[in-house]
């Protein structure tokens, strides 16, 4: 994703800054609302390293501007976005539906690039064929060709994914797949796993030293805090909230501080993003 992004920066900010109309260029639409979040949020860092070092050099330069449209967008913000466009759009495949039948509309007519993040989401999908038209509307709006980056960690097979992020077009009345370049960055990735039973005897039974356990978790739960003070950071994976919850709460509970914290779907949009921030 940096990778795409940085390709269109180099772009943003030092070619000259077209019309205040003509503003909007690149678009970025993540078919994972709390993805979108995210990617604005990492994008400061690079903005800023960018601007800092163009400044050592004394190199002239624009500072992009980054607006973020999904349904928790308020609404003061999408009229300022319609007012005064950024640079960069991130949004996601149903709120570019409805920009594209709506006023919007105007400040997407001179996009140039369009990033595709998790494609693999998209393209078995409804959400994927329902993106697809409003790529070709957009298309259509702009006039003329526009770049497409579709990015995936685990898209396959990538001849499917490469036809669909091209689409098709007229060439001499008859349709052919827009031309598109696959660029196959996967390798064997470097893996270690370890299997850590904190039991010799998988029953519940005692031993001489020790009483019965009511629950194996009463041998996991030293274990795993033994793990998350050796580490930075420390992702336990669970099957549900109950779990998630309970677990939280045993391990914070043995540590004698607030160590671990609950995640799932289901938490408030602050309490979320808090968590995820830490």
């Amino acid at each position: 994703t940096l990778t795409a992004f940085l390709h269109c920066l180099d772009r943003l900010m030092f070619t000259p800054a077209p019309d205040p109309k003509a503003r909007c260029r690149v678009l970025y639409v993540s078919p994972i609302k709390a993805l979108a979040v995210d990617v604005e949020k990492n994008l400061r860092a690079p903005l800023e390293g960018i601007a800092r070092q163009a400044e050592q050099r004394g190199d002239p330069f624009t500072r992009p501007q980054v607006a973020i449209r999904t349904g928790d967008t308020p609404a003061k913000e999408r009229a300022r976005f319609l007012r005064q466009s950024a640079d960069i759009l991130i949004t996601t495949p149903e709120s570019l539906y409805l920009m594209l039948t709506s006023g919007a509309r105007e400040t997407l007519r001179h996009i140039e690039t369009v990033i595709l993040d998790e494609i693999h989401v998209l393209v078995p999908s409804k959400r994927g064929a329902h993106l697809a038209l409003s790529l070709e509307r957009l298309q259509h709006l702009v006039g003329r060709p526009i770049q497409r980056v579709g990015l995936s960690a685990t898209q396959r097979p990538l001849d499917e994914v490469a036809r669909y992020l091209a689409g098709l077009h007229r060439v001499n009345g008859v349709r052919q797949q827009r031309p598109v370049r696959v660029i196959d960055a996967s390798g064997p990735k470097s893996l270690s796993l370890t299997v850590d039973v904190p039991v010799e005897d998988m029953r519940l039974a005692g031993s001489d030293e020790a009483p019965p356990m009511r629950s194996l978790w009463q041998a996991i739960h030293p274990r795993l805090l033994e793990l998350i003070r050796a580490h930075t950071s420390t992702l336990l994976f669970v099957n549900n909230r109950r779990s998630a919850e309970r677990l939280a709460a045993a391990l914070n509970e043995l540590a004698h501080e607030n160590l671990v914290a609950a995640h799932h779907g289901s938490l408030a949009k602050d309490q979320r993003a808090l968590i995820e921030d830490a």
